[in-house]
């Protein structure tokens, strides 16, 4: 008896060392043998867990690949995958040897066996994707399970760096009944190794690219009851070169030649049909980008920011313009400049802006004043008449009659009132001089307030949008 019992062992012992007892015999190795084999021992029992005891838990391991990325829906804040969901859990009682049975796996009807019931928690939409109808069985006693996905799961996005922003979507495979001591998932690749092994098989090369992938094994506490959970953490990263040409390069182009038409003299008609074509080529431009644009009502993109901060600063430009050349123009119907307002600005802030003063002219305009009824007619015609007619000191033996001196003092008269309005029109009043002056140092004026306003502004932006894409890149899940 004890050599009978040492060969009993002996023979148990070999058959651990080949890692398992073989629970299925065939008698032949041909697919008929092992197909009867398991309608007998496998097939029959798909009702329940492939389990030994009810109290046993069954351990599936799970895995993934992300196959492509389809799509994004920040409006309704949804993410669109493809990926290939991988399973794999022990049957007890299947089991076999490969070479009695002739193969070291075959492939059976899915329905019948017992699947898992695994799905996605964040699933937003129907699953589209092919079906697969066989599942693979080896040896070993294990079932091995592989199909596609497509998955339309729910994701919170931050638009706020768009379009440099960087994404963290969630997909938690767990089971959709089976409590936690039922039916416990089990990590089969590392979150490295799912990275990596979906970097070689991902076809699509759009708008966004897989950054990183990381995972995390949870149980969920639900009302004392336990769900065994699998975390898959995907940072997704957007490509910004389609934005950054189709719409960043033609607002700052757009806004460095809005600063420019300020070098356009402000009394010109032309600078101020300049900025109003600017304006209105610069909303066409936007209604045609506006597709590019992403829609939400949880944040405002740094780029809307951006755009309307650019529009804004136009539209202040062309007020600014207009109330310039209204300065310029309607200066003659002011009344005198306040003498504060001329220190202010003629004196300092003139010098402030660079502007150097503006030199007295030298040309002095001389008043005649017409002679009046009591003036000496006689002296008068005596003096006319000798500066026209050349003569010497001899005076004319006759006044000239009256008619003639009329039609002298007339012609007096006429040509003082058209050197006045000359000098006028010229020149200009001493009011119209001062408030024209005061109109370009005020125009200078905002031309610096505009470059200074615009540079703080791009370069808030733009550091504000290097400083939340590292922050979320750093995030950890």
């Amino acid at each position: 008896m004890k050599e009978i019992k040492k060969v009993w062992l002996i023979f148990i012992c070999f058959s651990l060392l080949h890692g398992f007892v073989a629970a299925l015999n065939c008698t032949s190795p041909t697919p008929e043998s092992l197909l009867d084999a398991l309608k007998k021992e496998v097939f029959t029992k798909k009702l329940l867990r492939p389990v030994k005891r009810f109290s046993d838990t069954l351990n599936v391991s799970l895995t993934m690949r992300v196959a492509g990325i389809i799509g994004v829906n920040e409006k309704e804040q949804t993410l669109t995958i493809l990926i290939w969901q991988i399973m794999v859990w022990p049957i007890d009682g299947l089991s076999w040897d490969e070479k009695l049975c002739g193969t070291a796996r075959v492939s059976v009807p899915r329905k019948e066996l017992w699947i898992p019931d695994i799905y996605i928690s964040q699933f937003m939409d129907e699953d589209e994707s092919p079906k697969t109808f066989y599942v693979y069985l080896d040896s070993k006693g294990h079932a091995h399970d592989g199909k596609p996905v497509r998955v339309v799961s729910a994701c919170r996005f931050n638009i706020y760096t768009f379009p440099f922003d960087v994404q963290n979507c969630t997909l938690t495979f767990g089971p959709y009944l089976h409590y936690a001591q039922d039916v416990r998932l089990v990590q089969i690749n590392t979150a490295a190794e799912v990275l990596e092994d979906s970097r070689n098989v991902i076809y699509t090369r759009g708008e966004w690219e897989l950054v990183d992938i990381q995972a995390v094994t949870n149980i969920l506490e639900l009302s004392e009851k336990n769900y065994s959970e699998l975390r898959y953490y995907l940072i997704l990263s957007r490509r910004p070169r389609l934005y950054i040409v189709n719409l960043i390069i033609p607002s700052v182009f757009l806004s460095i030649l809005d600063l420019f038409s300020f070098l356009l003299p402000p009394q010109s008609v032309d600078r101020s049909a300049f900025k109003m074509t600017l304006i209105l080529g610069y909303t066409v431009f936007l209604n045609m980008m506006s597709d590019l644009l992403p829609v939400t009502g949880n944040q405002t993109p740094l780029l809307n920011v951006l755009i309307l901060v650019s529009f804004a600063l136009m539209v202040v430009s062309l007020l600014e313009t207009v109330f310039v050349m209204n300065i310029q123009h309607s200066s003659s119907q002011y009344s005198p400049v306040p003498h504060w307002l001329s220190v202010l600005v003629l004196r300092y802030i003139a010098v402030a802006v660079c502007l150097p003063p503006q030199k007295k002219s030298n040309r002095i305009t001389v008043s005649l004043r017409p002679p009046t009824e009591e003036m000496n007619t006689n002296t008068i015609s005596l003096k006319d008449l000798q500066s026209i007619s050349g003569g010497g000191d001899t005076p004319p033996e006759k006044p000239p009659p009256g008619p003639v001196l009329d039609e002298l003092r007339k012609l007096s008269r006429d040509l003082m009132a058209i050197r006045l309005q000359i000098d006028n029109h010229i020149l200009g009043s001493k009011t119209s001089q001062e408030w024209h002056m005061i109109g370009i140092v005020i125009d200078r004026l905002l031309f610096g307030l505009y470059i200074v306003v615009l540079s703080v502004c791009f370069i808030t932006i733009i550091a504000l949008w290097f400083y939340k894409t590292e922050t979320w890149k750093s995030q950890k899940p």
